[in-house]
């Protein structure tokens, strides 16, 4: 079966009519030249940019070869797919997990799968899909209380983050943790269990196989056997790691290049910070953080911890001002005051006051086209800021003390 976004090119010798046939997004003429289109040209003439079909040489074939068939949709997105990343957050986070050679993550981690959960819902906040509804009223609810809504139902080329949004688009509305909640499966309503995403760790690895990051193997466990997803690309690795690691153990109050993405990628200071939250809560940090020494281990989960403190409320580091100067950092639901202290504080400081800049250029941006969508775009970082809010007060993060 052919799948959905792969431009396919079929030799006019070697094209199969039932191909042809049963895909829909096949061209509806066909990839054979009719005796009526005349003899074949030679020369010079092979080269006109009119078909054989009688369309414009825009189409793509020539008279006597096939057809390319295209999805639409993949140019949709065009421009969007050129500030994404190569990953998602979901696939990053998974990388952190899974252990290099044997391929699979700790079969004691029973986090991970609830916050794979969250992390879908930020990745559609930041691709600007879902948003909080627009209603003045909702600020006298709870943040995991405020319902969100698909403001774009476009295709990400993502199949997991695709499931989810056809699902949020078809349903009613419910709240972030709610939405949480039901994807992972958490619910004692019966009507409401086929909104679980099922199997979402085996099918993102699976995703990464067709990045070419993994590889899959199979290895056997005493009674069965089990496939596993040992890293095939070890710089994609490298590449989330360093980033993790630099961005908790910078020893200066300006966030270094290497703490994010390339240039060109949107939200870059945002998707950093998602990461490190994201990874904590899944109880994968440690592992980019195992070569350090205890005492650096010890301040940069209390870094983490800080900047999950400030960027778990609306508005957005709500005790950090807009320029530089002694600030309390931990204005969220978590701590009352900071740990990380020193150049710690200055740190997470500095990446509020860049995560806002990209706020305003974004909504710059929006106001700039016209597009009236200023407040809209805010509404989708509040989303984010609702997820990782229901971040801190999972189990995993409540029951650790860095500060002893």
């Amino acid at each position: 079966m052919a799948s959905e976004g792969l431009t396919r090119r079929r030799g006019g010798a070697g094209a199969s009519p039932a191909i042809g046939s049963a895909s829909p997004i096949m061209s509806d003429s066909p990839s054979f030249p009719s005796s009526s289109a005349g003899p074949r040209r030679s020369g010079n003439a092979a080269n006109a940019p009119t078909s054989s079909a009688g369309g414009s040489g825009g189409a793509g074939a020539m008279e006597g070869r096939g057809k390319i068939a295209y999805d639409p949709r993949d140019f949709e997105n065009g421009g969007e797919a050129e500030t994404m990343p190569r990953l998602t957050i979901m696939e990053e986070v998974l990388l952190l997990g899974l252990k290099d050679k044997a391929g699979y993550l700790s079969f004691w981690n029973d986090n991970i799968s609830y916050a794979l959960r969250g992390c879908i819902l930020i990745e559609l906040a930041l691709r600007r899909r879902i948003a909080m509804v627009k209603d003045p009223s909702r600020r006298r609810l709870a943040l995991a209380d405020r319902l969100i809504e698909v403001i774009d139902d476009r295709q990400t080329g993502e199949t997991i983050l695709d499931e989810a949004l056809k699902m949020m688009k078809s349903s009613e509305k419910y709240g972030t943790g709610a939405w949480v909640d039901l994807m992972s499966g958490e619910t004692w309503n019966v009507m409401k269990i086929g909104y679980q995403l099922k199997q979402v760790r085996e099918r993102l690895a699976k995703g990464l196989v067709d990045k070419g990051v993994l590889r899959t193997e199979k290895r056997n466990f005493l009674l069965f056997d089990m496939a596993t997803h040992p890293i095939a690309d070890m710089n994609a690795k490298d590449d989330v790691m360093r980033r993790t690691l630099t961005l908790l153990t910078a020893r200066t109050a300006a966030i270094p290049p290497q703490a994010l993405h390339k240039e060109g990628v949107k939200y870059r200071h945002m998707r950093a910070v998602v990461l490190v939250c994201a990874a904590y809560a899944s109880s994968v940090l440690e592992n980019a953080l195992q070569r350090l020494s205890y005492d650096s281990r010890e301040a940069a989960f209390a870094r983490c911890d800080d900047i999950l403190a400030e960027f778990s409320t609306w508005p957005f580091g709500i005790t950090t001002s807009n320029t530089a100067g002694p600030v309390s950092i931990g204005g969220g639901t978590r701590k009352s005051q900071g740990t990380s202290g020193g150049v710690g504080r200055e740190s997470v400081q500095e990446l509020v006051r860049e995560v806002r800049k990209e706020m305003a250029q974004s909504t710059s941006g929006q106001a700039g086209a016209g597009g009236g969508q200023e407040e809209q775009e805010e509404l989708c970082f509040e989303v984010v800021a609702t997820v990782l809010e229901i971040f801190g007060r999972m189990d995993s993060l409540l029951t650790c003390d860095y500060n002893s």
